[in-house]
Parts: C-alpha cells; structure tokens; sequence
C-alpha cells in the first residue's frame, strides 16, 4: 500500500482518487471545492464509467499540508492552477517522494519545477477518459485508455516504474516512456483536437467528428499542431494526423472535454496552453496556425463574460 495525494480533483483527479483508494491505497483528495470535500468525506468517492462501479474511501481536505509526506503526489489542477498547486505540495514532498504532473497543454511541466524543482518530478499524459462530475462525491467517466509516465530527462527509473505500478494496481493501463516530448505531443494533438472545436460548437467528440463543418475546423488544428510537432523535431509515432485524432475521439464518442465543460459552467478555459500554444510552436519553426488563432479568439470572445 502507497500514501498517495492527488492535488486537484477535479473530474480527472476524482478518477485517480477514487480508483486509488479502492484499490487499498492510503489515498488523499485534496481540493479547493469545499462542497466535493465534504461530500466525500461524508459518503466517499464514487467512480462509474469504463472502469465499472466503484466506491472509494480516500481521506480530502482543503488543505494539502493535512495529508504530510507521501509516496506519490499527483498534482492534476488545470495548467493555470499549477503554480499554486505546485507551492501547496511542497508540504507533500519528503526524499523519497515522487511528484507527478499532469496536464493539458504545453507549459505545466517548467512551472511545477519553478515551485518544487526538478529532482523529485516526472510527467505523466493521461487521454481516452472523457471525464466529469456530475455532483459533489461522484465522478464519471466515458474511456479507459492508458496513461503515460516519463522522467524529465533520460529512460524511465526504478522510481517511476514504481509510481507506475502503484497505479496499475487500481486497473490503469500504463506505460513509461523515455521521449516527454513525444509523449507530450501525441496527447497535445489530441487536445488540440477536439477542445477548441467542442467548446464553440457544444458537441461531443463524435458529434463533432460526424459533423463535415465541425470536423474540417477540428481536424486542421490537429494538422497544423502536427505539423508543428514535425517541423520541430518532436519524435511523434503519427503518419497521418486526421486519422490518428479520428481513432482517439471514436473511442470516447461521447466524452465532452473539459474545455467544453468551462463554457457550459462559465468559466475560464485552458485555451491558452491548448489551442492557444500552436501558433506560439509554430513560429519557432518557421510556420503559422490561422485555425487554432481563430479558434482561440473566438473562446476567448465568449469567456470575457466569464467571471472566473
């Protein structure tokens, strides 16, 4: 058994929470929504979805010095909450601890490592889970695909094949890499994908691939990423990026992706290390993004509104 916290529980920190702790771990929920807090403190953690129906007990709080040193710390916040997340962890992290970050986007990873240095910290990229919460003390989720781990630097060690043995001992299918950057970018495409597209439109990830107009926008954010990705040197495993997003978003058709559920709850969004990190990617490389600028004009239209 491991003595886990996962900073962050949201929808894909529930999922990591909840599974964790069913499968025995001494798990902590930490999170700043109270009402999720207490919620699971009261009736504990459920989890359905593609992993089945689970009940799990982690301990949560609102403050993540509550939990002391652990084996494994999880920061899962979205990319603008990491820096604090990171700050509050420092609480968490003793010698031996290994501190995970995972994200959205490009950017995370250099922040977390600003607040808690880069000794103790690898990388994880999770997709294929499509995740939500529907109410306070239950999360659900539409995939169950797999989660990828690498070190900031070189083939993956003892200690992260550890931490990845810790989570494929609650059913997570794993697999530890040695090129971040590859592993970052294959996951990146995908959000690139169907984040922006989905926010505008309000469709699903299916509903937007059946949809010739939706999918013509999606699709050519997902090109020019890669496109990008290439010109950059980044070792991405895809020939064809239409049909490599194509395949991910068939597997959760009915997933709706984060960014989509910001707009429905009004608030601020991932865009930039989303979308908005292509044309930034691109210029380094010689090369222009227009659809993902347009796309992020147009979200960043809306969530002017948007008080949070």
């Amino acid at each position: 058994m491991a003595k886990v916290a996962i900073v962050g529980t949201g929808a894909m920190g529930s999922v990591y929470a909840g599974l964790l702790a069913d499968a025995g771990h001494d798990v902590w929920a930490i999170d700043k929504w109270a009402e999720h807090v207490e919620a699971i403190k009261k009736n504990g953690l459920r989890v359905q979805g593609a992993s089945g129906d689970h009940l799990g007990k982690p301990h949560a709080s609102t403050r993540a010095a509550d939990a002391g040193i652990c084996d494994l710390v999880i920061i899962a916040t979205k990319a603008m909450d990491v820096t604090e997340a990171a700050i509050s962890a420092r609480a968490l992290v003793g010698s031996n601890t290994l501190v995970l970050t995972i994200q959205n986007g490009i950017g995370s990873v250099d922040k977390a490592a600003a607040a808690l240095g880069r000794e103790n910290l690898a990388v994880g990229i999770v997709g294929g889970f499509g995740a939500s919460i529907p109410k306070p003390g239950f999360v659900h989720h539409n995939g169950w695909e797999i989660v990828h781990f690498g070190e900031l630097q070189g083939p993956p060690t003892k200690r992260l094949e550890a931490a990845a043995d810790i989570w494929r001992s609650a059913g997570f299918k794993v697999q530890t890499y040695d090129d971040i950057d590859r592993m970052i970018w294959e996951k990146f495409i995908c959000n690139v994908c169907y984040s922006g597209t989905c926010a505008l439109t309000g469709l699903t990830i299916g509903q937007v691939i059946d949809d010739p107009y939706a999918w013509q926008v999606a699709s050519g954010c997902a090109s020019e990423a890669w496109r990008a990705a290439k010109a950059l040197g980044i070792a991405v495993a895809i020939d064809e990026p239409v049909s490599y997003v194509r395949h991910f978003g068939g597997k959760i058709p009915n997933a709706k992706p984060s960014m989509l559920l910001d707009q429905i709850a009004r608030r601020r969004s991932e865009i930039d290390v989303i979308n908005g990190a292509v044309p930034s990617q691109a210029k380094k490389a010689g090369l222009t993004a227009p659809i993902n600028e347009t796309v992020v004009a147009l979200v960043k239209q809306r969530e002017q509104a948007f008080s949070t």
